[in-house]
């Protein structure tokens, strides 16, 4: 799980605090409008034909055009200046409210239509402006309300749907929020536990070999600088987590002398591969307390990391003294892997898989498998050591 934040794509924020859906832009929704009233007018003027009558289509086109530009304009001051009292309060009110407005709304619809076209209605006297005024409310008035409270209705569905939209990006953003917490509790953990893993060899070392100690101690630094300098970061590079582990095994190295021969097996492919920070060392780790350390001499250890179709599967297997004769935590619930499968569990939920199996009496291997995904450039920013 890469850190980021979920925006709306189809809303942005106004000047009045509150969120402005893409559909409401006025280019968009009046847009709409005249392309609804174009549809009316192609299938009034095929209708008009089919009964004998020959009317232009031009003058089709430019009157239902012209109402529905208009309706669509007060349709979007209606949302822009009552949009947040139409959305926020009660059915009953907002209808009862809303009587006067739509009385005054179809009234001046029509006074501004009739006075764009003096010539309708057609293949009539010509009459004056109230004449015709009253001829057109009369002949429009239901049609006008079923269009003003379709407006009202529309405004009020988007502000269900906006508002559900802004509960689930605010649910969405908690549960990053909570996930980010968690991991970061688990590096907290992570980070003092190893540092006490390595400070306890270098303590053992200084009785018996004082310059592989300080070496170590060196080496320690360089690994806790670069700690550090990941901060949060969640996801690195495979090739930036094989980097921290050869710097882990070099002080291993010291302090185990030539008691143990390591391997390490990287698919050239799977270098850019995003992997959660810190997911080899304390295997690793674990491979040498519970396993590596108990045998005087001949240890092996091999790393490596395939890829199998759309995952990344990471192999370490180490000699020891196996599960069955190990008594400290033989079955991966030290703090250590405890802490990894917690993490897994949070980056993947259960698209991977974590085993620790005996191969025979003296080996054991652990077994990660892990969805392959690599650095798109989206929702995610690289850091030195790592993305965020």
């Amino acid at each position: 799980m890469q850190e980021s934040s979920l925006q709306p794509t189809t809303a942005r924020k106004t000047g009045q605090g509150w969120t402005q859906p893409f559909l409401m832009h006025p280019l968009v929704f009046v847009g709409i409008w005249v392309l609804l009233g174009t549809l009316f007018a192609l299938q009034e003027w095929l209708n008009l034909r089919r009964w004998g009558y020959h009317i232009g289509l031009a003058v089709e086109l430019e009157s239902w055009g012209t109402e529905f530009l208009i309706w669509g304009v007060f349709s979007w001051l209606l949302w822009r200046t009552l949009g947040s009292f139409i959305q926020s309060v009660s059915l009953g009110r907002m209808l009862s409210g809303s009587i006067p407005l739509s009385v005054m709304t179809c009234l001046a619809k029509e006074m501004i239509w009739v006075l764009l076209f003096p010539n309708l209605p057609l293949n009539r006297p010509q009459m004056q402006y109230w004449t015709r005024l009253q001829f057109h409310l009369t002949a429009d008035v239901v049609e006008d309300m079923v269009i003003f409270w379709c407006s009202l209705l529309l405004i009020r569905g988007l502000g269900y749907y906006q508002s559900s939209r802004e509960s689930e990006s605010t649910a969405a953003q908690l549960e990053i929020q909570l996930a980010n917490a968690r991991l970061s509790a688990l590096r907290m953990q992570l980070n003092p536990h190893f540092l006490f893993n390595a400070m306890n060899g270098i303590s053992s070392l200084m009785r018996t070999d004082v310059d592989a100690a300080d070496d170590m101690l060196e080496q320690l630094s360089s690994l806790l600088r670069i700690s550090l300098e990941r901060r949060s970061v969640q996801m690195i590079p495979l090739r930036d987590e094989i980097d921290f582990v050869e710097v882990y095994l070099s002080m291993q190295d010291r302090r185990y002398a030539e008691r143990i021969s390591r391997r390490i097996s990287i698919d050239p492919e799977l270098h850019d591969a995003l992997i959660p920070a810190m997911i080899l060392q304390p295997i690793v780790e674990n491979a040498y307390v519970h396993g590596l350390s108990r045998i005087e001499k001949d240890g092996d250890l091999f790393i490596g990391a395939q890829k199998a179709n759309h995952s990344i599967i990471f192999t370490v297997v180490n000699s020891g003294v196996g599960l069955a004769n190990n008594s400290e935590k033989p079955t991966g619930h030290g703090v250590g892997i405890t802490n990894l499968r917690s993490r897994l569990a949070l980056h993947y939920g259960e698209a991977c898989s974590f085993e620790i199996l005996e191969i025979d009496s003296s080996h054991v291997r652990v077994r990660v498998e892990l969805p392959l995904q690599y650095f798109d450039g989206q929702g995610t920013q690289f850091t030195r050591y790592g993305v965020e």
